[in-house]
């Protein structure tokens, strides 16, 4: 019995201390990991309903830093959840809390990709179009 007792008290000792490992993690509670890769790799841009407004594939240009979206003539750009897919272990400053008005086309919205290593950084502008009539 005192031996079961004593390497039950091992084990436990060698699990609380082997097992710790300290692992980076940023402001976010998000790991940093090695990646220096930052970019875009897709752009959606949905309405109030949560359902899709572009009228066609958003164009990314990650030489360029921005993203093209056109949404379908009489979309509600004050209403607008936009979502950015990101390389591995990226993420986006500032955060998007919800809704984004995008109503002022002549100022487009900007958010920061940040890499994995938190080390770089690069700026994406988001250029929204309405759709014309014809």
């Amino acid at each position: 019995m005192k031996r079961t007792i004593f390497y039950s008290i091992i084990f436990l000792a060698l699990l609380a201390t082997g097992c710790k490992k300290s692992f980076p993690v940023d402001e976010d509670g998000l790991l940093i990991t090695t990646r220096s890769e930052c970019y875009v790799s897709s752009f959606e841009l949905l309405g109030a309903d949560y359902q899709t407004v572009r009228s066609k594939a958003a164009v990314v240009d990650t030489t360029a830093q921005t993203v093209n979206v056109e949404v379908l003539f009489g979309t509600d750009l004050k209403n607008l959840y936009p979502q950015f897919t990101l390389v591995t272990d990226a993420k986006l400053d500032p955060k998007i809390p919800g809704k984004v008005d995008f109503s002022d086309l002549s100022n487009p919205k900007k958010w920061t990709v940040v890499s994995g290593n938190r080390k770089v950084r690069k700026t994406y502008t988001v250029y929204v179009t309405v759709q014309k009539i014809n």
